[in-house]
């Protein structure tokens, strides 16, 4: 038997189109679903192979002598004893075709972490409207921790730092750029911080620091795990509160 969720629901959930409430609910739907869970799974081995895949060949040897030979001019170059001149301003031309390229992966890299940093900042916003802070309320790290179960593939480090002036006071799914993540909730005299917590990886794990839309932000890699806490509270508060993750 098909599944219906497997047409209308699954693609959106892998790029990262459903909201928060969807993402988690599609979760929940796949632990229930053999269609749709092994549908996912060949989606996704589909998209690792074709990353993978090396889909190229090498270039014969003899390439680039032919290209040469068939530019107008280069043998004439060459047999006038301009020919290293000449190789000479190919090599500075690719030099500077590599400079380029690396200056683009860079801007890339760049464009990736700001957006992910203005998803963190929506998400902490979404959370300050009534009734979305928690879906667990609690100052107990052993309640919260164990709320997390089944409900993400991986389990966060939830710690309580009261004695800091850092209460820990629930936690709560949310999704950054369509990944489901954790969302831890700590106190900070009458303010919130959200410190969104996710599996490493090699195109999520990112660190760094900074403001957005009037919130400072403050991101670190520790123990395989990304965090990013979000808070209108100063960065000195902020940090500190990695430090304190860090120290554990």
């Amino acid at each position: 038997m098909g599944c219906e969720l497997a047409q209308t629901r699954l693609h959106a959930y892998l790029d990262g189109e459903l909201d928060a409430t969807g993402s988690a609910d599609f979760n929940q739907h796949l632990r229930n679903c053999p269609v749709c869970a092994g549908a996912l799974e060949e989606e996704e081995a589909l998209r690792q192979g074709l990353q993978q895949a090396r889909l190229y060949s090498r270039a014969p040897a003899g390439l680039k002598l032919r290209i040469a030979e068939s530019l107008p001019g280069i043998r004439a170059q060459k047999s006038a004893g301009l020919g290293l001149i000449s190789w000479r301003w190919f090599a500075v031309a690719m030099a500077l075709l590599l400079a380029a390229f690396v200056g683009w992966r860079q801007l890339s890299i760049g464009n990736q972490r700001t957006a992910a940093v203005v998803a963190a900042v929506d998400a902490h916003l979404r959370s300050l409207q009534p009734g979305h802070l928690a879906d667990v309320q609690s100052t107990d790290q052993h309640t919260v921790k164990p709320w997390f179960d089944g409900k993400l593939d991986f389990a966060p480090p939830v710690r309580d730092f009261s004695s800091a002036d850092f209460p820990l006071l629930g936690g709560r799914l949310d999704v950054i750029e369509g990944r489901t993540v954790a969302a831890l909730v700590y106190g900070r005299r009458k303010h919130f911080i959200s410190v969104f917590v996710e599996k490493a990886a090699p195109d999520t794990s990112w660190s760094g620091s900074g403001e957005a839309q009037g919130y400072h932000w403050t991101a670190w890699n520790k123990d395989g795990f990304t965090f990013c806490g979000v808070s209108d509270v100063s960065s000195a508060d902020l940090n500190r509160l990695k430090e304190l993750f860090i120290q554990e």
